[in-house]
């Protein structure tokens, strides 16, 4: 049973959202304030939450700080952003500092439902290659991009960016590189063929789920924090590049 933290101050959203949330299988931790968020993940009450559902507008420590906070603890765990307002500067602000998704409120019971269940597909471990590098079904079938073809697909250097899709591991000239699933997917899919552009559409469709009514700016977000950690000037990135109109390629140059 997934465990789900619910972070919203007002008690009656709150209280509504958890019923469903139970309703659906879920185990559910709640707090009302980001403080109160923060204290329960780092006890042992936080060892089990798989996903956090943070509201932006909280007394006190923001939600855009709450997340900051979150990502440095625990850089993997999934993060969907609540935002009362449609408003673009507050979505873009708050993927920025590293939600993986956001829904408008009031949201519905199946929509959050399903983007939770999308967020946590996204944190699961990666199909492994088969033999001499195929597909996990044995035929040399590359779902979603996620593999290189040949049999040394498992482990590339790009000038210094050590990429194993085998480990799920990336280096870059010797040091770790510590990703959130959604961030790993997106450098998995772009370096699956290196020099092929990628459309926004073409990524949201295979990082953050077929199925997902998304937009393009899930995707420049986590673009953004993908250069933040693996360029040594995200401005002039080497490996992430731009191609104005279209979308993204990966180099390196």
């Amino acid at each position: 049973m997934p465990h789900v933290l619910l972070i919203e101050d007002d008690a009656s959203v709150r209280d509504g959202m958890e019923l469903v949330l139970r309703r659906h299988g879920y185990g559910v931790e709640t707090a009302a304030t980001g403080e109160q968020a923060l204290a329960l993940l780092a006890g042992e009450r936080g060892a089990r939450v798989e996903l956090a559902v943070l509201d932006l507008m909280l007394p006190g420590m923001d939600g855009f700080e709450v997340c900051r906070r979150i990502r440095l603890r625990a850089p993997k765990l999934p993060v969907i952003m609540l935002t009362a307002r449609g408003d673009d500067h507050d979505i873009v602000t708050g993927l920025e500092a590293g939600a993986d998704d956001y829904v408008v409120k009031p949201v519905t019971a199946p929509v959050l439902e399903a983007r939770i269940r999308a967020a946590l597909r996204r944190a699961e471990p990666y199909p492994r290659p088969g033999p001499a590098g195929q597909g996990p079904d044995g035929h040399g079938l590359y779902a979603h991009g996620l593999y290189a073809h040949g049999p040394d697909a498992d482990r590339a250097d790009h000038a210094g960016l050590v990429i194993d899709r085998a480990g799920l591991t990336v280096t870059k000239h010797g040091a770790a590189v510590a990703l959130p699933p959604t961030e790993m997917r997106v450098l998995l899919e772009l370096s699956a063929s290196p020099g092929r552009v990628l459309t926004r559409e073409q990524l949201l469709a295979s990082v953050w789920d077929h199925t997902f009514l998304g937009d393009s700016r899930l995707v420049d977000a986590a673009v953004g924090r993908l250069r933040a950690k693996i360029e040594d000037v995200p401005a002039r990135p080497r490996y992430v590049q731009t191609v104005r109109g279209f979308g993204y390629r990966f180099g390196p140059l």
